[in-house]
């Protein structure tokens, strides 16, 4: 195979770009992995919350104890309500930042009789 003076260096060009290409598609899936993380880890924390303060409705305050555990797992309560026994809570958890990008997500859950 013969070379051509105008071609010389090309497959170099080639490589540098399908390298920055794999590099921002893995930088983009990183991101993606953390939001799922970050989701996961909001809803389990809404989950116990919701039971904790279910648990607590006749013996103390629910939301201060749905606070606490959503502390305790990673996650805040921007949320809750007490409606009879039923607790219904939602959390937020610190979220990936990205570019400047903020994004916490958050969750809902309820826990009480029936």
């Amino acid at each position: 195979m013969t070379r051509r003076p105008g071609e010389r260096g090309s497959a170099t060009l080639f490589a540098v770009g399908c390298l920055a290409l794999l590099l921002l598609l893995g930088s983009a899936l990183g991101v993606v992995a953390a939001m799922v993380r970050a989701h996961r880890t909001a809803q389990a924390a809404a989950d116990l919350a919701a039971l904790a303060g279910a648990t607590t409705v006749g013996d103390g305050d629910p939301c201060a104890a749905a606070a606490g555990i959503a502390e305790r797992n990673g996650a805040r309560v921007l949320d809750c309500a007490v409606r009879g026994r039923e607790v219904r809570v939602v959390s937020e958890a610190p979220g990936p930042r990205w570019l400047g990008q903020v994004a916490d997500l958050s969750a809902e859950a309820r826990a009480g009789p029936g």
